[in-house]
């Protein structure tokens, strides 16, 4: 991955993105080439996983188990207008961009049939992303012979990091005065989201 040094995270936040990603992309070279399933992944600091699963169904599974494996984690990622730079009053010399942050995971994939296995990371998961809802979903919300079901219809996965490689391109190129116009303007246009992005790490 192309990182210039000003749009090169911190430790820190890269484990954050890890942290609260939503699905990214596992991709894999199998017998046809490469394959990619988006799925959804939880990270296990401790163990230095990424752990998720697949739909029994897609056969992806079967070709990943044991092979290299690259996951493509992303965060919010925003197209930035011209017209919202300081730097286009006083000079005109601007281009829209992009922002963006993306974390390059390199590892070993390794597949999981286990009932228990699987039970532990939809937890996990349903854990992860219901947090923040005021009347957060349980697993034990639904019945267990029902849950149980469930757990046959998907195929554990972990990925075991050995390398990552990440960018957060969020205009800390730009002059002050313009990094303030991209907060403006994202925020102008409902992306909340990609506005605290550039806002949290302005230089």
């Amino acid at each position: 991955m192309y990182v210039p040094t000003h749009f090169a995270p911190a430790d820190e936040d890269v484990q954050q993105l890890l942290d609260h990603h939503g699905a990214a992309d596992l991709i894999t070279d199998g017998p046809d080439g490469l394959e990619a399933t988006m799925l959804p992944f939880v990270h296990d600091r401790e163990g230095g996983r990424l752990l998720g699963h697949f739909a029994r169904n897609n056969d992806h599974w079967k070709r990943a188990d044991g092979r290299p494996g690259l996951v493509i984690v992303r965060g919010p990622d925003s197209y930035v207008s011209p017209t919202w730079y300081a730097s286009k009053a006083e000079h005109g010399r601007v281009v829209p961009t992009w922002n963006y942050m993306t974390a390059h995971v390199h590892g070993t994939v390794t597949v999981h049939d286990d009932v228990d296995w699987l039970a532990d990371v939809v937890r996990r998961l349903t854990d992860l992303h219901e947090a923040d809802r005021p009347a957060p979903w349980r697993v034990e919300d639904a019945p267990e012979k029902y849950f149980r079901g469930q757990l046959r219809a998907i195929v554990g996965v972990e990925v075991r990091i050995d390398r990552v490689d990440a960018k957060f391109k969020l205009s800390q190129n730009r002059p002050a005065a313009d990094i303030d116009g991209v907060v403006d303007g994202l925020r102008a246009v409902g992306d909340t989201r990609g506005a605290e992005a550039v806002a949290a790490h302005r230089p």
